[in-house]
């Protein structure tokens, strides 16, 4: 695997050999003096451009950057829009182990632009063309202090679509389970236990995209809890994992509430607690619900 400095010395020496490139800025995790570091960071690196048609009129041009093992042209998916006459990228991760997500932008796109991620520092700038920038930080992904009702309404939002995982488990619906634990329940116990995080550090941190850095801050055994929160396609299993994701949110929930003076409403969370429960205990075969009687 190339390192750094050999991948910098590469960078450069392609944007200052080529007229059409302007300048070079990089962002993303290798200017984030607070994201561990490791062999698999990407290096996200930006060529300021007079145009971008050349470049992408061009297929052999990124094989300047080393042996492709395979890659994605972002902005050629049916999927997304797109705006290649402004800014076009390729993502190439390279045999070696190197990944390079490239991106090629006019100069009055990156003017515009330059400033929307802090995460930025300017690698080369042959005519001082670009903004004075400040040091890169992740300040912008800090986590925010939430507003009473933004506190509201992520407890709601976790109570209320718990009934959806009830409703899934009893169906044995495993992949709605899935997909509404993960991307909206899961969403709202990663806001709550983020939140805590950021009155034990007085909301000067990042927990990172998914949350992927709360070990950084939970202790060992509340971030095991919140790692059991996860299941696979066992039934029973998901169950385990479901009680347990509402005792942690409970737990902290109380805890936010109590320090930032805000209230927590008991009785929605043991209402649906309690119908989760029920739900859990009634037959497969049931053709009629009550709630409260079993």
């Amino acid at each position: 695997m190339r390192d750094e400095t050999q991948m910098y010395q590469l960078l450069l020496q392609i944007a200052e050999q080529d007229d059409r490139i302007l300048a070079v800025y990089m962002n993303g995790s290798r200017t984030n003096k607070n994201a561990p570091k490791d062999i698999f960071q990407d290096y996200d690196i930006v060529y300021v451009v007079l145009e971008t048609d050349s470049f992408i009129k061009d297929s052999e041009w990124p094989n300047k950057f080393g042996t492709i093992l395979y890659m994605q042209y972002p902005d050629e998916s049916p999927d997304y829009p797109n705006d290649k006459e402004n800014h076009y990228g390729w993502l190439m991760q390279f045999e070696d182990g190197v990944r390079i997500d490239l991106t090629v932008q006019t100069l009055q796109y990156a003017k515009e632009h330059i400033h929307d991620d802090k995460l930025c520092r300017i690698l080369l700038d042959k005519e001082k063309i670009l903004p004075v920038i400040p040091e890169a930080t992740d300040a912008d992904y800090y986590i925010k202090k939430p507003t009473e009702e933004q506190f509201q309404a992520c407890t709601n939002e976790f109570w209320w679509c718990s009934n959806n995982l009830a409703k899934g488990l009893w169906r044995k619906e495993m992949p709605y389970v899935q997909d509404m634990t993960n991307f909206v329940v899961r969403k709202q116990l990663e806001k709550m236990l983020s939140w805590k995080v950021g009155i034990q550090t007085d909301f000067q941190v990042s927990v990172g995209k998914s949350a992927k850095y709360l070990y950084r801050w939970l202790d060992a055994s509340e971030y095991q809890g919140y790692l059991d929160t996860y299941f696979g396609g066992n039934i029973n299993e998901a169950w385990t994992a479901v009680m347990q994701m509402c005792d942690l949110f409970e737990h902290t929930s109380k805890y936010v509430a109590e320090k930032l003076r805000y209230s927590y409403n008991v009785a929605e969370g043991k209402a649906a607690r309690g119908f989760l429960e029920q739900v859990r205990q009634l037959s497969p075969n049931a053709n009629d619900f009550t709630i409260g009687k079993q």
